[in-house]
């Protein structure tokens, strides 16, 4: 199968499709009413600081850029809801993570007719819990030092234009790295060795985590990303990677 982000970005549609099957619907509920908790909250508590996030980076606009400060308010705009809703993602699957890992087990067996050896029950998708932090701690680690090089590029004129860009392609690529990391974990791969795979098919890759970037920052779209994810970071595990 080629290499390209639109097979990546249907693996996301066939995960939206997944979702309503009835095999899956019981396992869906409960990173659905994570995601849906966690994002209205959020969102809530967040709504009334937007503006004003979005005054604090127009204020680094020097003003020989005042003439092309309407081309530059989009990008704000958009740099903010990268960096937000990134945040809020990660929030979200810190807490849903087991259940995350456990919709990837159901999903894969209805996908291929064979069982996965993982949780087989909501019980033990919560005794997993501690191993599932650490699991997310590593995704992170793995983030922090790249955010710290896009935040740097950040600061430096001219080239600080390309910041919105910049985020949202890091943001893209952690999506990926935070959902096809469920199906991965179920088969014992070790962090290295998912990163190394889905770095094989880095277009296929970039275009599914960006569809999910899109979705975190589409209204009432981002309530029901989460479980869609990992539907169809599985899609796409099976589909790709597993055999390959």
């Amino acid at each position: 199968m080629k290499d390209n982000p639109v097979t990546g970005f249907n693996y996301l549609i066939q995960g939206f499709q997944l979702m309503a099957r009835p095999g899956l619907r019981l396992f869906v509920l409960i990173p659905l009413a994570i995601n849906m908790i966690i994002f209205s909250i959020l969102i809530s508590l967040s709504m009334a600081q937007f503006s004003d996030w979005i005054e604090a980076i127009m204020g680094w606009v020097p003003d020989w850029l005042a003439l092309i400060r309407w081309l530059l308010w989009p990008l704000a705009v958009i740099l903010i809801l990268t960096v937000v809703m990134y945040s809020f993602s990660l929030i979200a699957n810190m807490i849903a993570a087991p259940f995350n890992g456990l919709l990837a087990e159901k999903t894969e067996a209805l996908l291929t007719g064979e069982e996965v050896p993982g949780f087989e029950t909501t019980a033990q998708a919560l005794l997993s819990f501690p191993k599932s932090m650490g699991r997310e701690l590593a995704k992170l680690l793995y983030y922090i030092p790249l955010a710290l090089v896009v935040l740097v590029i950040s600061f430096i004129p001219l080239i600080n234009t390309l910041a919105p860009l910049l985020w949202f392609l890091l943001g893209s690529w952690m999506m990926v790295i935070q959902y096809c990391d469920y199906p991965m974990d179920n088969h014992r791969a070790s962090f290295a060795e998912m990163k190394q795979r889905i770095k094989q098919k880095r277009l296929t890759s970039t275009g599914f985590g960006a569809g999910v970037m899109l979705g975190t920052m589409i209204p009432l779209v981002n309530l029901v990303i989460m479980p869609a994810a990992v539907c169809g970071a599985t899609v796409y595990w099976v589909t790709a990677i597993k055999h390959h």
